[in-house]
């Protein structure tokens, strides 16, 4: 038997849980900045979570317990019937023009025209599709500002966007799509995730039609 959930004024409890069940094991460092927090302030979190039995240890990281998805599950239920699905219906629509913009860019970060692997030798060519990546940001943050505004639990996606981009502005180009960080793709995929989840659907259904990231 757990103890009672603890009181988390700033960090809603779903935000926290979600955060975790999406990256699958997290550290204090892979929390702090979807969840807008210092470091301490989300390895506090992260023990509290754990004392009141929703996630376990998991090596050197967190992941959920058993106790922690089912309270998930039930806390992203409330949220999703909140949501005015005709607007996000909508709005999920315009996403999945720029999802397959989006996949197409990283697509050629990762391989050449011909398929071989970008090694990142050419620096015209990676300058080319960070280019293609920041232009499309451009076209990206109104509509996820939209909706944010329609599902407030996505209220954080436009800052992290945003992070990413500032990162690969300054030239560090392993925010475009590494996994450890909070990465334009990575967080790119979440926001995916949740738009899924928020939507009804699952993945298979978005992988059938032709949507899944």
């Amino acid at each position: 038997m757990s103890v009672a959930e603890p009181q988390l004024p700033q960090t809603p409890l779903l935000s926290v849980l979600r955060v975790v069940e999406l990256k699958g094991r997290v550290r204090a460092t892979d929390v702090a900045t979807p969840l807008d927090i210092a470091v301490d302030a989300a390895d506090a979190l992260l023990t509290d979570l754990e004392a009141a039995g929703l996630l376990t240890k998991a090596g050197a990281g967190y992941r959920l317990a058993d106790e922690g998805r089912a309270r998930l599950a039930e806390l992203l239920a409330a949220d999703a019937s909140a949501v005015d699905q005709p607007s996000l219906a909508a709005a999920y629509d315009d996403f999945c023009v720029v999802n397959a913009d989006l996949k197409t860019i990283v697509t050629a970060w990762q391989l050449r025209a011909d398929g071989t692997p970008n090694d990142h030798t050419d620096a015209a060519y990676d300058a080319g599709v960070l280019a293609r990546l920041a232009e499309l940001h451009q076209k990206v943050l109104p509509l996820v500002e939209r909706l944010a505004a329609i599902a407030p639990r996505l209220a954080r996606y436009p800052a992290r966007l945003q992070h990413a981009q500032d990162r690969l502005a300054e030239g560090d180009t392993t925010w475009v799509a590494r996994p450890i960080l909070d990465s334009y793709h990575t967080v790119w995929f979440e926001l995916h995730e949740d738009l899924i989840q928020l939507s009804g659907r699952t993945r298979l259904e978005e992988a059938v039609a032709g949507r899944a990231h």
